[in-house]
Formats: structure tokens, sequence, C-alpha cells
């Protein structure tokens, strides 16, 4: 079972891809159970993969606080693995989620990460990446995957990539991050805005709502994937002056539809 978190389509994509491989029934987390206060569900297979996007060298809050509620029937029985996707390095990533995985009584086993696309655009030096480097990071996703999938069952270390100073972006940066670095207040759209609500159909928290004018509105439940600015076909989604000449990724969909899997994940 791959249980899936994700804002810009890149996880989705990596998850779908390992699900195609490897027969695992993939759930990806919808907006009502993501906001729940006691979800339920119930795991299936052989093994339980945490799939989700590395933020600031850390488990997405959104996704850390769904693993400290839900209620997962026969989570207990099962090894915990952990699937991330990341721009370069995720830092100490990893022991975040085993203390996590951990603390609710489960058995974390090892932890995998995926580079892809950059989307993190919010802070200054900080921006999608080039072309080039884009297309290669998609290209190179496949055999990384296949790699992982290979391992997914046998013990070893972790296949992963720490980066330098991970206790440091870990432990100190990504805390600053969520307490000061994710409040949804700054976005708002442009004057370019077409009213098409790309970005309220992107969002993973169903976040945005187009009010009587169709402009959009951001409200507080936020998981700051930055989806909805990567999603906006005009470039109208801003945050603050933060995002100002910064540029989009569409999506693994858009460019590369032949190396997106056919498979999907549903919604629970």
């Amino acid at each position: 079972m791959i249980i899936v978190f994700s804002g810009c389509g890149n996880t989705a994509a990596t998850a779908s891809r390992l699900a195609a491989i490897t027969g695992d029934e993939t759930v990806r987390l919808s907006p009502a159970v993501l906001r729940a206060e006691a979800p339920v569900l119930k795991a299936t297979g052989t093994r339980i993969v945490w799939a989700f996007p590395t933020y600031s060298w850390g488990v997405p809050p959104v996704v850390r606080r769904f693993m400290r509620r839900v209620r997962l029937d026969g989570a207990d029985r099962l090894t915990h693995l952990m699937l991330t996707t990341c721009g370069d390095d995720i830092g100490d990533c990893a022991a975040m989620w085993r203390a996590d995985v951990s603390a609710r009584g489960w058995e974390p086993g090892r932890a995998f990460s995926v580079q892809m696309p950059n989307t993190y655009v919010t802070m200054p030096g900080f921006d999608v990446d080039t072309p080039a480097v884009a297309e290669a990071k998609v290209a190179a996703m496949p055999a990384r995957v296949s790699e992982i999938a290979a391992e997914l069952d046998r013990p070893g270390p972790d296949l992963i990539v720490r980066g330098s100073w991970p206790w440091v972006k870990t432990r100190i940066i990504y805390p600053w991050f969520v307490r000061m670095g994710m409040s949804p207040r700054p976005f708002h759209a442009t004057e370019r805005c077409t009213g098409c609500g790309a970005c309220a159909r992107r969002c993973p928290m169903a976040n945005i709502a187009l009010d009587a004018d169709r402009r959009p509105r951001w409200s507080t439940e936020c998981a700051f994937c930055l989806g909805c600015y990567h999603a906006c076909p005009t470039g109208s989604v801003a945050y603050g002056r933060a995002t100002r000449g910064k540029g989009q990724w569409p999506g693994i969909r858009t460019r590369h539809p032949n190396q997106h899997p056919t498979t999907e994940p549903k919604e629970c």
C-alpha cells in the first residue's frame, strides 16, 4: 500500500510508477481525509509506503498531522517505508519520519528519495530548475524508481541524498520554516487572473474558493505545496512579492506525458 500526499504532482507521478512495478495499491489522500480530526484508513498489502515531497528538509506538516490522527487499521503488522521526492537533498527528513512512525507504535523500515524538479520559490535564492535540469531529473526518475522497487523488501541502508549540514537543515531551518514561512496570507491573484479555477482544482486541501467575481481566495487550511502557483496558466498566482520573476513547474503530466505512469492513485 502506498499512501500518497502530492501537491505539484511530482510525488504522485513517482508513487504511481512505483505501484506500476510492485502492484501496490496507491491511495492519494483527499482534502476531506487530510482535514479530518480522526481519519480512518485500512492498510492493505504487505507493506506501507509513505510517499510525500520533502518540505524544507523535513516531512510536510500536513502529513505529520495525518500520521498522528489516522486510525490505520492493520498498520501495526506491516513495515513502514518512506518515499520522498526532493529538489536536491532531504537532510534528516528520514529521521523525522522514523520518529513519527515509531511514536505511533509502528515499525519503520528503509527510506528512499527521488530527485525531481524544484517547486519551492518563495524564498530568496530559490527558484525552479532550468528546463535542462528539470528534464534530466524527470528522465532519471524511472530508473531510480526501478532501483527502489527492487530494494523495498530487502534489508539495507537508506537510499537517500542527505546533503550537507543535514542536522542544521532539518532541526533548525525546518522549524523556522513551519513557524514563519508557511502562512497562506500573502497568496493573491494579480490582474492577469482569468478566473479559470485551475488553482482551486490543484489544491490538495480544498483551501481555495472562487468568489462571486471568480477571484481566488485562500483560507487557512494551506499545505503550502505551491500547487496553485505552479498550476496557474497565466502566472497570476503570487505570494506577496516573493514570487516576482520566479518560474513555474507545470508538472510531469504537462511536459512529459509519455513518462507518466498509466496507473492513477485512488483517493480516500
